[in-house]
Formats: structure tokens, sequence, C-alpha cells
């Protein structure tokens, strides 16, 4: 997706992981060619040529690097199925909570055998699944041993540990010390039942204001708050068949560079699951000097469009986001908000916050699948005319069926051809879920109204030819002249 010079030595000097397996660089110094997440010295610009497979970059008559190893790229064929599997492997692992599940009952629901498993997932990472997943653990332990006051027994159960003996012992092991050591620098008491807060670490600058005001909105009623220093939202989330119902805040702390993320208890055992979506919501894991480097120079009418810190907006729950996109085709922001909070009173579920203004959780993929009557008759008499009604169906059974994967790591070229096949989904809607659910940064929807309102007076051909120049970033781009224009 990335074949421009300048745009793939922009993303190589940055190192960013979403980039990865896009291209392949060839140096001409050494011969060697590698992933642009390579971490060796950054070759010279006039050095570099630029492959989109690993192919190419042979055929050009270049050797594979024995440090990044571009045999371990993602789309790769039968290797790639093997990074795969260990990825997948890694993101269970983490995404589940850091559970009990034990490598050969997962490496089974993964459609591998236990010893293939190990194996693939060794020569990804470097260790064993066992070892990756108890620093995983403990890591989240300290976390919440540090940052709160939960009780010792409930910190071992909610990061998967299942006992404070196993704990103990890996804290001894590991650290030196116990639990219990840690937890007395702290002292303070924990209601079960009270909220906590944890911190989550960016790197500066970070333009708050810009991103609240942009969740705020698109927040849907009922489901989403945003007020002028906090985010609020209703959370659903499914872990191990169990529904967990409940609701989270975010706010700043710039003197810390931190945001800081309070959840109900109701919410605790699937703690790792919200912060990761958090942090990806508020794109946490950004670079903004490396974005800076290339959009700073941005102009519109002579006037400086790009705003230093600028995070790319993505999501909390996949599908309500895509849901709410697929409203707004063709409509305003506003209506497209007040069409998603009727299908959430409909048929999302009730759920008690201690915030008047969130009563809703979004309606899920399952439950959309399980609808017994057409989707069109359901939400037809809420506004949402035949079309989306169909596109929102169709979305929510390829999601149900994994055809698509809408979350952060899932290859964006895969994944746009995907959509775009679905019916109902143009190129804006494609370009604008690449943006928001996947964390594509350099999707560009040329044909948005707001894009071509910025940029008025030039043709789609010259605004495309425009944008090129702010590659691989053109989300941050995009971001910056919906700014500017509001």
């Amino acid at each position: 997706m990335l074949l421009d010079a300048t745009a793939c030595y922009t993303a190589l000097r940055a190192r960013d992981s979403r980039f990865d397996g896009c291209f392949f660089v060839g140096v001409s110094s050494t011969g060697i060619y590698c992933r642009p997440v390579c971490r060796a010295r950054t070759p010279k610009e006039e050095n570099c040529s630029f492959y989109a497979s690993a192919a190419a970059a042979e055929a050009a008559g270049f050797r594979p690097c024995r440090r990044c190893r571009p045999e371990l790229a993602p789309g790769l064929a039968r290797v790639d199925a093997e990074t795969r599997l260990a990825r997948l492997a890694a993101q269970r692992m983490e995404s589940d909570g850091l559970s009990d599940t034990t490598i050969a009952e997962m490496a089974d629901s993964l459609g591998a055998t236990d010893r293939h498993l190990r194996r693939v997932f060794a020569g990804e990472y470097g260790v064993s699944p066992v070892a990756w997943l108890q620093t995983q653990r403990l890591l989240a332990a300290r976390r919440l041993l540090t940052e709160t006051a939960m009780p010792i027994m409930q910190v071992a159960m909610n990061t998967g540990f299942g006992s404070v003996r196993r704990l103990n012992a890996l804290f001894r092991t590991r650290y030196g010390s116990t639990p219990t050591d840690l937890r007395k620098r702290g002292g303070a008491c924990h209601d079960p039942a009270a909220p906590i807060t944890l911190l989550l670490g960016y790197r500066p600058p970070f333009a708050w204001e810009t991103l609240l005001k942009f969740l705020g909105e698109r927040a849907i009623p009922g489901v989403e708050s945003v007020d002028a220093s906090r985010y609020r939202r209703t959370v659903a989330i499914t872990y191990k068949g169990v529904a967990h119902r409940g609701w989270i805040a975010v706010s700043h702390r710039p003197e810390r560079h931190v945001v800081a993320v309070t959840l109900s208890s109701s919410l605790f055992p699937v703690i790792n699951q919200v912060l990761a979506r958090v942090r990806f919501l508020f794109d946490l894991n950004c670079t903004p000097e490396d974005i800076a480097e290339k959009l700073a120079t941005m102009e519109i009418g002579g006037a400086r469009v790009f705003e230093p810190g600028l995070r790319l907006p993505g999501c909390f729950d996949p599908f309500e986001m895509a849901t709410r996109a697929i409203l707004g085709q063709q409509i305003t922001v506003r209506a497209a908000r007040t069409l998603a909070m009727r299908i959430a009173v409909h048929l999302g579920d009730r759920v008690q916050t201690p915030f008047k203004e969130l009563t809703l959780t979004f309606p899920t993929v399952e439950r959309i699948c399980s609808l017994e009557c057409p989707i069109e008759d359901l939400l037809g008499p809420l506004g949402v005319i035949g079309t989306r009604a169909r596109s929102i169906g169709a979305l929510a059974e390829a999601m149900r069926q994994g055809v698509i994967r809408l979350e952060p790591g899932a290859e964006p070229a895969r994944e746009m051809a995907h959509m775009a096949a679905l019916p109902g989904f143009g190129p804006w809607t494609v370009h604008y879920l690449a943006m928001r659910a996947l964390g594509w940064p350099d999707a560009f929807p040329h044909m948005d109204y707001g894009v071509k309102k910025a940029l008025m007076g030039l043709t789609s051909k010259e605004i495309l030819a425009l944008a090129q120049g702010w590659s691989p970033w053109r989300s941050y781009a995009t971001l910056s002249l919906w700014s500017h224009l509001a």
C-alpha cells in the first residue's frame, strides 16, 4: 500500500509497527533488504529502494536481513501463517484478561497442536508461551498492587493467577519480594464494590482537547458522554460466556503525561481488555514527533493546520463505531448520532451507572445476528433506510464469522478489501473504518465532504496528489483538515 519512496522512508525512520509487512526496503550499500521495523541503524535515503514484497526485493538482488528476518513479516504465505498463529496466541492471552486457559487448550481453539504453537511462539517472541504469559500477568499484578488498594486475593484472580499462593511464588522468583511487600508502600483500604483508577502513559505532546471534541461530536447519547475534561461510556464485554457490563471514565493528567482510567468494579474481571481498548481509542502508542516531522508544514490558504500532539481517534467497540459510520453515510453527524441512539434504546441493554446520561450499552454483533426477522424490518421504523440496515447486518455477520477483523494489528489491505465487498460499503466508509477501527495511519478518504470543503478549489485528482506528500500519515492529515474546517 506504500510505494512512494518518500513516504516509505518516512515510515522506515518512524519504525512504526503498523507498516510492518506493507513494504520492504533494499539497502544498496549492504545488499540487504529489511522490514520497516528493523532496529538496525537507519540507512541513508539515497541508498534505499522500496518493494511491495520480499520476492520483489530478492528479484532486485537483495538478500534478507538476519536481524529483522523479513520472512516473519505479516503477509508471507506459510511462514506468515506461523507468525499469525504466534501473534494471535499472544493477543488471545492478553485480551482474555490473562486467564488460566492452558496452552494446550488455547492451541486447540486456534486449530494447532500444542507442540506447533510452542515452536512458532518461541520463534516469534524468543520465549515460551508460558514465560510470556507469566510476565504479562506479573506486570498486570504489579500495576494493580501499585496503583490501587484492591485486595491481593482479587488481584490474583483478576490477573489470571487463580490463587494468592501462585502469585506469591512467582513474585519471589522474579522480583525477590512478595505482593504484600509491594502493597505495604500504599496501605490504603479498598471497598471491593468501589471503582478504581489506573494510569496509562503516552508520549507528549497530546492534543487532548481536540481529541475530546472529536469524540464528543460523535458520542452516542445514552452510551457515551463527553464534557470539557472527561470521556465516559458504558461497557459490555463478554468473557468466558459471561457478559460484564459497567462504565468507565477517562480524564487527562498532563502534568504526569498520563490519562486516568476509572472503571466500575463490575469490570474488574475484564480489566485488561478495558485498558487495551482505552489505549487504542486514545492512540496512546502514537509517536507524535514522527508525525509532526512530516505534517508540521501542512498549510491551507497560507495558514498552518497541523496541531502538535494530534491523535488518531480509534474506537472502544469496533462494531458500535462501524454502525455509527454506516448510519452517517450522506447525513449529518448529529443525525447519525440520533439513529445510533435509537438502535441502542431498542436493541441494547440497560445498565446502571452513577451518571444519569449513561443508561445503555450498544447491541453486540451476536445480538444483531440473532434477530429473528430481517434487520430492515426492525431498523426501518427507527428511521434507518433499508440499504443501511442491510449493511449493518452484513457487517455483523462478517464479523461473527471472522471474515472481517476490525481490530488493531489486522492487515489493512486485506480488511479494506473485505469491507469493500460488503453491500453499501463505498470508499469513504472503508477508509473511515480503516482509520478508526484498524488504526491505519495512511488512510485517506479523499471523497469526504469535509476534506473537499477544506481543500476547496482542488479536483479529486489534485487532492490525491497533494495528499501524497502527507503519506504515510494521511489519516492524521485528514483529522487536521477536519479540525481546520471546524
